[in-house]
């Protein structure tokens, strides 16, 4: 069983249901960017682990070196991995990882409001779904008009949680983009566009509580 995030990481390496997920989401992020005006590019990825959703996206897309952005990352060792990929792959100028509280706003300051906001590996880690409507109804404090943002769900005992995810966004502004389900139709990953204005951020509010347990998701494994 996996004792902390870091562990639970390496999942990806074993796991085909987290390996499609991940190729999802490196998929929406890709087409968020196509979508993106010329020019920078600012994207926030909140408990961003080492980055690689984003890192792997940036290895092959024509427009890596408009984007800016900010990772933000609780877990010591998941921030150095992704901080030593990033410097590896030279875009250590535009890409800042954070050793910090993804909860807190103060950690993306001078970083919003973001073109694209990265929120995987988070619903499911909330405790109920009134901590869901908060944090999506948080998220134009981190957004702009247009902006987009690519998030996930698991299903579980036969709930398709992302569908709540899906209604919560709609009610808060937000039109959805694009959803797929992995091969196995227990996870979800969608893609929305927030419609509103934007809210400005203020210093140490706190926008959700992460209150996830990393053994709780050893069983992933595939049924093909």
């Amino acid at each position: 069983m996996p004792k902390n995030w870091f562990e639970w990481h390496d999942l990806y390496k074993t796991e085909p249901k987290l390996q499609q997920r991940l190729q999802i989401v490196q998929e929406y992020i890709s087409s968020a960017i196509d979508a993106s005006s010329p020019g920078i590019i600012r994207v926030v990825s909140l408990c961003a682990g080492d980055g690689r959703d984003l890192l792997g996206t940036l290895s092959r897309h024509p427009r890596a070196k408009d984007v800016y952005a900010r990772l933000v990352e609780l877990n010591p060792q998941l921030y150095e991995q992704g901080r030593a990929a990033i410097e590896s792959a030279g875009l250590s100028t535009q890409l800042e990882f954070i050793n910090g509280d993804a909860t807190n706003s103060s950690n993306y300051i001078g970083a919003v409001p973001a073109d694209i906001v990265i929120v995987c590996g988070i619903f499911g880690n909330l405790s109920d779904e009134a901590e869901l409507k908060r944090l999506i109804r948080n998220l134009p404090f981190l957004s702009k008009k247009g902006s987009f943002v690519i998030w996930t769900r698991g299903h579980s005992n036969g709930i398709a949680y992302s569908d709540t995810v899906r209604k919560v966004f709609r009610d808060a502004d937000f039109e959805e983009v694009s959803f797929r389900l992995t091969f196995t139709g227990d996870m979800g990953v969608g893609i929305h566009r927030y419609l509103g204005e934007g809210l400005p951020l203020l210093k140490d509010q706190q926008l959700f509580v992460f209150s996830g347990d990393p053994d709780k998701y050893r069983n992933v494994s595939v049924v093909h």
